[in-house]
Formats: structure tokens, sequence, C-alpha cells
């Protein structure tokens, strides 16, 4: 399995960030090294973004950065050359399959069906993001659609907070779980980092 891969399965908990601002950048990764989980996945929704990656991969090396919310095959090019070191879309892509298996970059598209799974298998996919989890069923839909394909893991995302987290992460199906709720766009906007490395602490003991 790919390094990177193996760090995300480490940490167990992959915050989904999403920043409307990169001067917020820098603050935003301090406060999850302080909480003690050094990794993140900015969402490609705004056009902070990728300045945002740079600003962090550049300054803080230490933390494992990815880009979520990826739709293109340009945008996965930006968001790496902006120094990202895996890629999420919401929905497979096979465009963004090839740039990744070309330029060994960790790929994990969204899914929510075995013709998907079937899809991601093609590209030798096999750590899958299982998205909006909560809205397809949760855990018992994502066990029922693991079930003809041992090979594959999944990292549940969308509907995934402190209450469920050990439900998900007890899984052995689970590779990770991905989550905004110790990262809100409200916290990060008006500069709550002690919140954040707070509830970054809270969901790591939790997870323990």
């Amino acid at each position: 399995m790919n390094d990177v891969l193996k760090q995300l399965a480490d940490f167990g908990i992959v915050p989904v960030v999403k920043i409307d601002d990169a001067r917020n950048a820098i603050p935003l990764a301090q406060a999850l090294i302080n909480g003690g989980l050094p990794v993140a996945e900015i969402t490609f929704r705004t056009d902070a973004a990728e300045e945002a990656i740079k600003q962090i991969t550049t300054k803080i090396p230490d933390i494992l950065i990815g880009a979520g919310t990826v739709l293109t095959a340009e945008q996965a090019e930006r968001a790496t050359n902006a120094g990202a070191k895996f890629v999420v879309s919401p929905g497979f892509s096979s465009s963004i399959a090839k740039f990744c298996n070309k330029n060994k970059i960790p790929f994990t598209p969204g899914i929510t069906t075995p013709t998907e799974i079937q899809m991601a298998l093609e590209y030798e996919l096999k750590v899958l993001k299982f998205f909006p989890a909560s809205v397809f069923g949760g855990m018992k839909a994502m066990k029922a659609m693991s079930a003809p394909f041992p090979m594959v893991k999944f990292i549940p995302t969308g509907g995934v907070n402190i209450d469920n987290l050990i439900d998900y992460i007890a899984s052995p199906k689970v590779h990770a779980v991905g989550g905004s709720w110790m990262v809100k766009a409200d916290l990060i906007k008006e500069g709550e980092f002690d919140t954040i490395t707070s509830l970054t602490r809270e969901a790591i003991n939790v997870m323990l």
C-alpha cells in the first residue's frame, strides 16, 4: 500500500477543511498539529484552497495535506503542483484516476454503489471514499456493499461526527474516517483555533 495511504490509516481521522481565506491556512495547520492530528483534506470548494495548500506544504512540511472535492484532472494537477499529497473526489472520475495513476498520487474517489467500486478497481484503487455516508445508509450499507469486495477499504465521510465516530472506526472495513466537525468553516473564519485544537484532541481521545 502507498505510504500516504498508510499514514491516513495510522491517523484514523482526516479533517475535511473548507477554507475561505488563505491567511488562515497556517494557523489552522498549527491548530491541528497542536491537537495531535497533523493531517487535513483541504477542499477545492473555494478560491483560497490552492493557495492554502501551497502555504501549508511550504511552511509546515510535517503535516500531511491532501486536496478534496477535486472534480477534474486539471484541478488535481493544480492541487498536486501546490503540494497536495493525495486527491479526493466526491464521485468517481476516470480522468482524475488516470492522472493520479500516471503521477503515482493516491486517489480516493467517492462511491455509493457496487458498480462504482468495480469502476475504481479497474484503476487499482482500493481505498475509496464512502460519501455521503449518512445519506446512503451509514455503517449498515457500507458493510453490505463491501461483502463482495474484500480487497477494498473505505473512508466514510458525510455525517460522521463525534457521536458515531467509534462505530465507524471499529469496523475492519474502515481505513479512516473523514469529518469536518472539528474544523467547521465558521471556527476557521472566526479564528477559533484553540477550539479547533480542543475538538481535535477530543476526537483523538474518543478514537483511542
